[in-house]
């Protein structure tokens, strides 16, 4: 039909004579048949009217047709009443809510300059579904448009409103994708319009020529001129450092120290451009929202969810309440039946003024109608109630427990500290050959084991100890630097030998050392205890201060704002990254708010108190390297694994049930291999990354500014070859998820049980320098001094509510390998790559089954032993010790 109607048109070009069909008998009668044969159409003539009909039906401009889709947010639901909202209603009668406009992806070929862009306003479409409401626009596109690159979207409401996604239907090539998920600004609030990319990706030296100035206007705004203060609605990514965490106007014991800097190394967080305290110029001053670029916020389907609800009513209520309930914030456990009350009676919460708010809020802490608090057993406790007391549960734990990144192989004996011995005494441990030799009970000595791979340390000497005497200053705590010792049986678990625990010399006292051991008399049985409770207090700091929030939360945030400041959202890199940085920057701010700042969660219930951040930065000078993040590099370094081409991964695990490793492993391959798929298919050639102008500022910002204070290391890796992307993004995507899914997901678990890992010791060894009061108490009362030595009431409490919201999944989590971005469906080699990569995430939930399963793998199976779930790629929502979110959403 439409060649027929081309034919017709052209035919309507010549003259009538040469019409075929032609009812002009006129034309025939007066030209012989010699004349007309003369007369006869050239090719070329032919030619020159199809030319003209083609132009002719291309110039019909076409009808494209725009579906808008916003999420409704809880003030349209709720609100109905005020001017601006009456206005706002009066607009979408009058079809005027978004004014859109097309931009094209070419230059006018005229000007070379970008083509005037098609408006429309759009208008309200249909039903509210799943509080999504829909929108349309119609548009008029001109034949000699182009494809259309980007479009402008203007919001002519008062308030904001969340724009979901675009779709442009009715050109010939098919529908155009626009994936927006961001908040759109009132027009009244700031005039600049928004600009969103189609769903094609390109690197910049293939940008579409009428695209390249918006692309790079974009991320100009993005950057912001690093002045002023930022406020609510801004999208501007800047760098600052963590001079926001005391608050010295409301206390001048509340003054810390500037993290970020050549005394406090640190990586960077996000500028918000406060100003500065009264007290102390050095120091933000607090407020009651902290800045986060727009986008990077709560959405708020998380926020009305039990995840987000659940987070700002335990900081900002529960965590004071507590202090109410628990007047004496000194006051420990008497007995251990009082700390199980814990989980089957509970304790009274004073009641807000607005009844039920508990049980809205924080349903699995207040499961009834009324204010009895009463935590949930954890998954370890459910087990075997006596867990936490065992030996080889202690030594299972490094391996397929919460904190499974410190546990290292000995390579040099004997142990020796790296400190000075001039102030921290003398190098030498008091572990001593013979001791381990007798511990071992013959089977070898210390050579060969060290030879056969048999020894293995938590090591937290040279850690702690240059802060043990200024912890011992501070009220109702204490601290040692210490060191564990373990043996690998030929069954392929540890067993501890050894516990060392440490103290500096001071002016007074010379340096103080002691060593425990599993003993067979009662004495000596509960100071290995007591000694036990010391480690898992130092394990249980490392873990939340280094192992999580430093490794994960805190060296990311310098991630995600380079790739906002440097890549473009059309970046194929860009849009690789996304879903592994949701929500980190707002659970960051929250964290600074009510976690680590002066006086929160951190340094009122663990050990280290005001110093607990002194001891991260510590962590990040010493000992953090990107390279090492990656994990078969990070086992490596630790003794855990060599490399061997033959072996699975290309590694020898040193332990081969070492249930993180295991299963870690196979979750660092398929992400690299998702990744390798995805770059090569971007770029083919190998000189191409370092030709891209974009990647290079990103990777150069990232260890420039976001981690200033390591900028000259030189391991940092080189960003030549599309080997050295894939390597540096895998490590970037296994951070925020495989490694935060290990390190966050299981807290509850293990944890929420507090004498399997107290967080807080508050009193030293009953032999350290003991009076004779103190030594008699001991003997005659010992449970009493592990109960002493435990958090108190207000401290514990406090820890297992903070621990179990942390634990939580919420019911929008978006789980690794689970749902396709927009701009990959559109690419067919990238649908298919992740196609095959959620497919072996799927692999390898069945293979974590098996092995928890198989009760010859001692370190995750066996009778009361919690099976080893945390990287199961997927979970249902809750607390469930499982699934591995794409990013530190929590």
């Amino acid at each position: 039909m439409l060649k027929q109607n081309l034919h017709n048109q052209i035919c309507s070009q010549l003259p009538k004579p040469f019409v075929h069909g032609s009812n002009d008998r006129h034309a025939y009668s007066n030209h012989s048949l010699l004349s007309m044969a003369k007369a006869r159409p050239k090719a070329s003539h032919y030619a020159r009217a199809r030319r003209r009909c083609c132009r002719a039906v291309s110039d019909k401009p076409i009808k494209v047709k725009a579906l808008v889709t916003v999420k409704q947010t809880m003030s349209d639901m709720f609100t109905g009443m005020g001017i601006e909202r009456g206005m706002d209603d009066i607009k979408d009668l009058l079809g005027k809510t978004l004014l859109l406009e097309l931009v094209s992806s070419e230059l006018d070929p005229n000007t070379e300059l970008e083509k005037p862009t098609v408006q429309a306003y759009a208008h309200k479409g249909g039903k509210v579904e799943r509080r999504e409401v829909k929108y349309e626009a119609e548009f008029e596109v001109p034949a000699e448009f182009g494809a259309v690159g980007a479009i402008f979207v203007e919001n002519e409401h008062h308030k904001e409103m969340f724009l979901r996604h675009i779709v442009l239907e009715g050109f010939p090539n098919g529908p155009v994708n626009f994936t927006c998920d961001s908040w759109i600004h009132s027009k009244f609030a700031d005039k600049r319009k928004r600009v969103f990319f189609n769903s094609k990706s390109y690197l910049p030296q293939t940008t579409p020529a009428g695209l390249v100035g918006l692309r790079d206007e974009e991320l100009v705004h993005l950057r912001g001129n690093g002045l002023g203060e930022r406020q609510h609605g801004d999208r501007v990514y800047d760098y600052d450092v963590y001079n926001d965490l005391g608050d010295p106007d409301a206390n001048f014991a509340l003054a810390r120290p500037t993290l970020g800097g050549k005394e406090f190394p640190a990586p960077r967080r996000c500028r918000t451009g406060r100003p500065r305290c009264e007290a102390d110029p050095s120091t933000e001053k607090k407020a009651r929202d902290f800045y986060v670029p727009r986008d990077e916020e709560f959405s708020e389907v998380k926020l009305v969810t039990f995840s987000a609800k659940t987070l700002y009513s335990l900081f900002n209520t529960l965590i004071p309440s507590l202090g109410n309930v628990f007047a004496d914030a000194d006051r420990g456990f008497h007995h251990f039946k009082t700390i199980d009350s814990l989980f089957s009676v509970g304790f009274e919460v004073p009641e807000l003024s607005k009844e039920g708010f508990w049980n809205a809020t924080l349903p699995r802490l207040f499961a009834g109608t009324g204010n009895v608090m009463r935590f949930e057993p954890p998954g370890a406790l459910e087990r075997d109630k006596f867990f936490w007391m065992k030996d080889e549960e202690f030594a299972r734990q490094t391996l397929a427990g919460l904190n499974p990144y410190c546990l290292e192989l000995i390579t040099e004996w004997p142990l020796k500290s790296k400190l000075d011995p001039k102030i921290y005494g003398p190098p030498e441990s008091a572990i001593t050959t013979e001791l381990i030799e007798s511990e071992i009970g013959g089977i070898m000595s210390v050579k060969e084991a060290i030879k056969q791979k048999k020894l293995f340390t938590l090591d937290y000497h040279d850690i702690l100890l240059p802060f043990v005497h200024r912890v011992r200053e501070l009220k109702g705590r204490t601290l040692y630097g210490s060191r564990t010792i373990f043996f690998l049986t030929p069954e392929g678990t540890l067993r501890p030998l050894a516990i060392e625990l440490c103290r500096p010399p001071t002016n007074e006292k010379p340096a103080w050392k002691q060593v425990y051991r599993p003993c067979w008399n009662s004495t000596g049985c509960w100071l290995w205890k007591l000694a036990k409770a010391h480690v898992l207090a130092h394990d249980s700091g490392i873990h939340q201060l280094v192992s999580h929030w430093l490794r994960t939360h805190c060296a990311t945030e310098p991630y995600i704002i380079a790739t906002n400041r440097q890549l473009s959202v059309m970046h194929p890199i860009h849009r690789l990254l996304h879903p592994h940085f949701r929500y980190t920057m707002e659970i960051n701010s929250l964290a600074r708010e009510s976690l680590i700042n002066a006086g929160g969660i951190i340094e009122s219930t663990f050990s280290p108190g005001k110093y607990s951040l002194d001891i991260c930065s510590a962590a990040y000078d010493q000992f953090w390297r990107f390279d090492y993040e990656a994990l078969p590099k990070d086992l490596i370094r630790r003794g855990m694994a060599v490399e061997d081409e033959n072996a699975p991964h290309g590694l020898k695990l040193t332990i081969e049930d070492y249930p993180f490793a295991n299963d870690g492993l196979i979750l660092w391959d398929t992400i690299k291999q998702w990744v390798t798929d995805y770059v090569t298919h971007y770029y083919p050639e190998p000189d191409l990354v370092e030709a891209d102008p974009e990647l290079q500022a990103w990777w150069t910002e990232i260890r420039t500014k976001g981690h200033a204070d390591k900028k000259n290391e030189p391991w940092w890796p080189q960003l030549k070859t599309s080997d050295d992307l894939i390597e540096i993004l895998t490590i970037i995507m296994w951070v925020t998820s495989g490694h935060h899914a290990s390190v966050n997901f299981g807290q509850y678990a293990f944890a929420g049980y507090f004498p399997n890992r107290p967080t807080i010791t508050r009193i030293k060894m009953p032999d350290e320098d003991p009076t004779e009061e103190e030594w008699k108490f001991f003997l005659k009362r010992p449970e009493a001094v592990l109960l002493a030595t435990f958090p108190s009431k207000l401290q514990a409490t406090r820890v297992m509510a903070v621990l179990n919201v942390l634990s939580n999944h919420s019911p929008d989590e978006e789980y690794i390998g689970d749902e396709i971005e927009w701009s990959w469906s559109d690419e067919p080699l990238i649908k298919a790559a992740f196609e095959k990569f959620s497919g072996r995430l799927k692999v390898l939930e069945g293979i974590i089954d098996e092995r928890n399963a198989n009760e010859e793998l001692k370190n995750r199976s066996g009778a009361g032993v919690l099976p080893y779930e945390l990287l199961k790629p997927h979970s249902k929502p809750g607390v469930t010790g499982q699934g591995v979110p794409n990013s530190i959403s929590i």
